[in-house]
Formats: C-alpha cells, sequence, structure tokens
C-alpha cells in the first residue's frame, strides 16, 4: 500500500523532484553556470563602437536598468494586452503625451501608425489592409524627405504624394489624403519647417506624423514634438534611449493610438501581427524611458566631449588630417570627431583606415566612408583611450 511516506520517499529519487523541492530548486538555481563565449563560437567577433547607434552595428548597450526588468519579465505570465495597456501609459506621462505605445521597433510604428489613421480601428478595414477599398490612399511628404524608411508607410498600400512647396502640399490635399509624413533629420532641408507643416495639417484637418527615431538626445525632443501638435511622433528605443533595439515608441493622439494598436499584435489577422514585442521589450522599454528621463544628460554631454578630445589629440601634428568635434543637428545629437583626410598626403583613405580598424586587434567599428566620423557615446569606459591609439597607428602606418 502507497503511503503518504513511501509516496514522498519514491518521488524525492525521480529526476524531476528539485522542481517541487525547495532545497533542491534553490542548489539549482544557486549553481553558477561555467560562461560560454557565444560570439566565439559562432565566430562573430565583436567590436569597439566608434560609430554610433547604427541598427546594423546593433545600435546600443542595455543598461542594467533595463536587464534587471528584462529578467523580471521572463520569469512570469502576464496578459499581454493589459501590459501594453499599463506600459503604454505609464510611457505617456513620462514623455508628456496624450498615449504611448512600445512597438517593434521606429519602423514598425509608423507603419502601425499609418495602419491607425487609414482604419481607424474599424475591423474590417484592418482585415483588408493593404487592400484600401473604402479608405484614404495618399500620404503627402516633401520631395526632400523621401527616405529609405518611408516604405514602412507604403506598406499599408499608400501612395507618396510628393510636394516641395507650402502652396504645392496645400494643393496636393484631396478627399484621398490620409495623411502627411515630416521626416525629422530633414528639417532643416525641407522648404516647409516643422511648424508650418503642423499648422497646415491642423489648418485642412490632415493627420501628421513625425519619424524622430534617432532624434534623441536631447531627452525634451520626447515630448517637444507632440506638444508641438504632431498626432503621431516615432522613437526607436534601442538607440539614445537604450531599450531594446527591437523596440520603438508610437506617440500622439489617444484615438490614433488606439487604432494603431488595434492593427498590431497579439491580435491576428493584421498587417502588424508579425511586428510582435514581448512582455520582455515592453518591460524593458518602460525601463529605459524611466531610466533616460532621469539621467544627467548636461553631465553625458561632458562625458562625451572629454572622449572626442582624447581622440582629438591623439590626431593633432599628423600630416594631411584635419580633425575637429562636431555636434550632428538633429540625428545622433552628440560630440562626435569629424576627420577629413587628405590621401595625396596621408597615403590612406577612409575607406582603407575603416577596414584596418576593423579587421585589427581590438576590433573597432566606424562607419565607412572617406571622411571618418567617429562617435564616442556608445564607447565603454577607456575604449576612447583605445580608439584614440589604433586610429594614431593606422594613420602613422604603425598598424
Amino acid at each position: 500500500m502507497l503511503t503518504r511516506r513511501t509516496f514522498f520517499e519514491r518521488l524525492s529519487t525521480l529526476p524531476l523532484v528539485g522542481g517541487f523541492l525547495g532545497g533542491v530548486a534553490h542548489s539549482a538555481e544557486a549553481a553558477v553556470p561555467v560562461a560560454r563565449d557565444y560570439f566565439k563560437e559562432l565566430g562573430v567577433r565583436p567590436f569597439i563602437n566608434a560609430a554610433g547607434t547604427y541598427t546594423d552595428m546593433t545600435a546600443s548597450l542595455m543598461p542594467p536598468e533595463v536587464m534587471t526588468a528584462i529578467n523580471y519579465a521572463s520569469k512570469q505570465f502576464v496578459p499581454l494586452n493589459e501590459l501594453h495597456d499599463r506600459i503604454g501609459e505609464r510611457i505617456a506621462t513620462l514623455v508628456k503625451a496624450e498615449a504611448a505605445m512600445v512597438s517593434s521597433g521606429a519602423a514598425a510604428a509608423m507603419t502601425l501608425g499609418t495602419a491607425g489613421v487609414l482604419t481607424g480601428g474599424d475591423p474590417k478595414k484592418i482585415v483588408d489592409l493593404p487592400n484600401l477599398a473604402g479608405m484614404k490612399t495618399e500620404v503627402i511628404m516633401q520631395k526632400s524627405h523621401r527616405f529609405g524608411y518611408d516604405h514602412a508607410i507604403r506598406n499599408c498600400g499608400v501612395k507618396i504624394v510628393e510636394v516641395e512647396t507650402a502652396a504645392e502640399l496645400e494643393a496636393a490635399i484631396t478627399p484621398q489624403t490620409a495623411m502627411m509624413l515630416f521626416y525629422n533629420n530633414n528639417n532643416s532641408v525641407g522648404q516647409i519647417r516643422d511648424e508650418e507643416f503642423v499648422r497646415l495639417g491642423k489648418k485642412h484637418g490632415v493627420v501628421t506624423m513625425n519619424d524622430c527615431a534617432a532624434d534623441v538626445p536631447p531627452v525634451e525632443n520626447l515630448w517637444k514634438f507632440t506638444a508641438m501638435g504632431f498626432d503621431l511622433v516615432v522613437f526607436s528605443g534601442g538607440k539614445g534611449i537604450r531599450g531594446p533595439q527591437s523596440a520603438g515608441l508610437l506617440l500622439g493622439r489617444k484615438d490614433l493610438i488606439a487604432a494603431a494598436r488595434a492593427n498590431a499584435a497579439p491580435n491576428g489577422n493584421s498587417i502588424g501581427r508579425g511586428m510582435k514585442v514581448n512582455k520582455e521589450e515592453m518591460l524593458g522599454m518602460l525601463a529605459a524611458v524611466e531610466r533616460f528621463v532621469k539621467l544627467d544628460h548636461e553631465a553625458l554631454d561632458r562625458e562625451y566631449t572629454r572622449r572626442a578630445n582624447v581622440i582629438l589629440k591623439s590626431l593633432t601634428g599628423l600630416k594631411g588630417v584635419t580633425a575637429s568635434i562636431t555636434v550632428p543637428e538633429v540625428a545622433n545629437h552628440v560630440p562626435h570627431v569629424q576627420v577629413v583626410l587628405d590621401t595625396a598626403v596621408t597615403g590612406i583613405t577612409g575607406q582603407e583606415i575603416s577596414k584596418k580598424l576593423r579587421e585589427g586587434t581590438p576590433s573597432i567599428g566606424v562607419r565607412p566612408g572617406d571622411e571618418l566620423l567617429i562617435g564616442v557615446w556608445m564607447m565603454k569606459p577607456g575604449e576612447d583611450a583605445i580608439v584614440a591609439r589604433r586610429l594614431k597607428d593606422v594613420l602613422t602606418k604603425k598598424a
């Protein structure tokens, strides 16, 4: 006969007992696993990031606060839509927006925002996209604002209508105009600046979206453009904010965010079903935003300037090399070192320098080009000195 005692005696011999008995489970959790060098196993070589938050260079590194949130979320089940709601509400408060949602990157935010504008959350229209029967079909953009990522808008089946002047924009508005898209990085390039663009949208009752993917810092940009009047604003999550690279933010009007959510995962049979954001990314994005808005950004800027000066000093006096500290006007708005080469004197091109840096030890990644723009803000402490030394060695033919 199986008594309570014999049941537990037999149970204690089973391999799965660790899942039930606290002492054994505790021992298993306490065991420190042997660290694996996954990248080495896979033959993928890490590098010092002397470029910036570029997607193909895996953007930014997530800080401890973000990883803590991700690890916390990975250990429990929660209702995904409810989590989406609560995190959206919290982020909206942090960035002073009417509403917010976490997306699977900035491009996904653009697609979902457009889908929300087109469908208004109508279930039938959501299923029909990108078939635009019964929906508006056009999005107006300045010709100077066309860029590769506007494909995220065209995913919804719309046609881009190009304009150059305010008069052309107003003339282009028809009953088929669904939205006006602004590319923030090109604000100073187009003839219609941001505030006038918003004014024209309001005047004609057309939704305006601003793609600000790489445009923090400064931190104030998180609320500047919604306060300016843009109906929807897009940010990347894994660049300056340093959340998960596969996350982004869509901020703006409550009704439009709700409609965008209706087109997004986990809802099935929608254009955004494949643009899934898991609970770990959502919570990681919240932690990243909470951290980012509290940072001492002036102190960070001083540190980036210090790093840039370390590299600048190493290049001083090198023949054929002109170097200076520059801050891009909009995207990646932090100190960089710009290196201009007289290749007739240096005997080496920017492309060749990039290759030598990447292939050397330690490996250093910069954006290849005739000129070098050295980004310092994604470096770990002490890496500025390493980059300075290696760059000088390459230019003086010592490496």
